[in-house]
């Protein structure tokens, strides 16, 4: 498989030629892949010199092509500029650009007025996150002890986006300030507002433990052996980690499971829909588990449903046809399924556990032979598929939909990626590479 990078300033219209002759190329050959990296004006020489010095590299101006070489363990292979890209494409492929100059510059303002718009949009959505401030102080009695997990759940304070909490000269013994510290943090890693200081230090720990466990399994694990990352906290880079340390081992070997969100999606939409949770299936679960994901509900079908069009047990109806409202979906849906497993946690500490469980056993009974659909992180590399004109990067793991048949899995590509789920997975993708950089 031919796999290339294409970066470039979002205002040069040679980056604008160069991406319209990829996505043709992706589009006649199966075989060829591309991932776009789109830079703003203001920020490209920095960023190409950084590249440049990373990779060894000699080269000026917008755009930049290079070939990943990863199926054979090397670094990337500079390609150059627009011209010889398009060289390239004409020697190796037969396929040119009759793009004018107009649309060039077309194309390249429409680039930069996207980038812009999703910088934005962005910025609207950080700023729409308000923590409500708490401050304790006292005795760190058992009364305390239970409260202050407790704050954390979203049922005691339901329209907060994030809460920020501060434990000021609390009274107790080491051993208790350390259990409390270890309780909030499990409890509430999606809410506190830690700093990136705090964040850092525990991506490097994870990093370096995972690296650990992915060398012992490269040394001691047969070619045959089926990995199933599960948790809360940084699945997916866990998962990642685990990859690129065990590289012996095909990376189809590993997956995350994503089944937990998915039965957490499920029961917010039963008790919404007034009916049991198992009877709703295929729901689609992208992106960063631990992070920016996206519900997506395009293939999710109800069995039993009480309404006007009822069958036999086999029967299912597709979601979207018999549940009107889909602002509701979009909006209050997919921040009920984020603040679902902290407060099934906070009351229990059991239940979350049980759901992983039952996530693992859907894996192994799919591994080892039942035809199944459900959501599941692995490589991007792995996975070979445009998804509209949206293609995954490489080297992260990403949680997509996935069919196995006969113990084998393979990526679900009738689906629609329309704008919203487009901006949902570019999201998730610059998280995760974000992520992958602080490791």
């Amino acid at each position: 498989m031919a796999k290339f990078v294409l970066a470039g300033k979002t205002d040069c219209p040679y980056y604008a030629k160069a991406e319209l002759l990829a996505d043709t190329l992706q589009q006649c050959l199966p075989d060829f892949k591309i991932h776009k990296i789109s830079i703003l004006p203001d920020e490209w020489k920095e960023w190409l010199g950084a590249t440049c010095e990373k990779n060894n590299w000699k080269h000026e101006g917008s755009p930049l092509v290079w070939r990943e070489l990863v199926e054979q363990g090397g670094k990337g292979m500079l390609l150059g500029g627009f011209n010889d890209f398009l060289e390239h494409c004409q020697d190796y492929y037969g396929i040119t650009s009759d793009m004018t100059t107009n649309v060039m510059l077309s194309v390249a303002a429409e680039n930069l007025e996207a980038k812009m718009n999703l910088i934005k949009e962005e910025q609207h959505r950080a700023s729409l996150i308000q923590p409500l401030h708490v401050w304790i102080t006292g005795a760190l009695n058992p009364t305390c002890q239970v409260l202050i997990p407790s704050l954390l759940s979203p049922e005691v304070f339901p329209n907060v986006s994030a809460i920020s909490l501060r434990l000021l000269d609390l009274e107790g013994n080491e051993e208790q300030l350390q259990s409390l510290r270890l309780e909030i943090e499990e409890l509430a890693i999606s809410m506190l507002h830690q700093g990136e200081e705090v964040k850092k230090k525990k991506v490097k720990v994870i990093s370096e433990r995972y690296k650990e466990y992915g060398q012992l399994i490269d040394a001691t694990a047969k070619e045959t052996v089926k990995v199933i990352v599960s948790g809360d906290s940084f699945l997916n880079l866990r998962c990642s980690l685990l990859v690129d340390s065990a590289r012996s081992i095909d990376s189809h070997q590993f997956i995350a499971a994503a089944a937990q969100l998915e039965n957490e999606a499920k029961a917010v939409l039963g008790k919404k829909m007034r009916m049991r949770p198992s009877d709703i299936t295929d729901v689609i679960v992208w992106g960063n588990i631990s992070g920016t994901f996206y519900i997506d509900l395009q293939r999710a079908k109800v069995f039993n449903h009480d309404g006007p069009i009822t069958g036999p047990a086999f029967f299912s109806q597709p979601l979207l046809s018999i549940f009107p409202d889909r602002k509701w979906l979009e909006t209050d849906f997919q921040h009920l399924v984020r603040r679902r497993r902290l407060a099934v946690t906070s009351k229990t500490g059991q239940a979350a556990a049980t759901s992983a469980a039952n996530g693992i056993l859907t894996v192994l009974k799919a591994w080892n032979g039942a035809k199944l659909v459900f959501s599941l992180v692995s490589k991007c590399d792995c996975f070979g598929v445009i998804l509209g004109h949206y293609s995954l990067p490489d080297g992260i793991v990403f949680s997509v939909p996935l069919t196995f048949t006969d113990g084998k899995w393979s990526v679900v590509s009738e689906l629609t990626v329309e704008n919203e789920l487009k901006y949902r997975l570019e999201l998730s993708a610059s998280e995760l590479q974000q992520v992958k950089l602080n490791q």
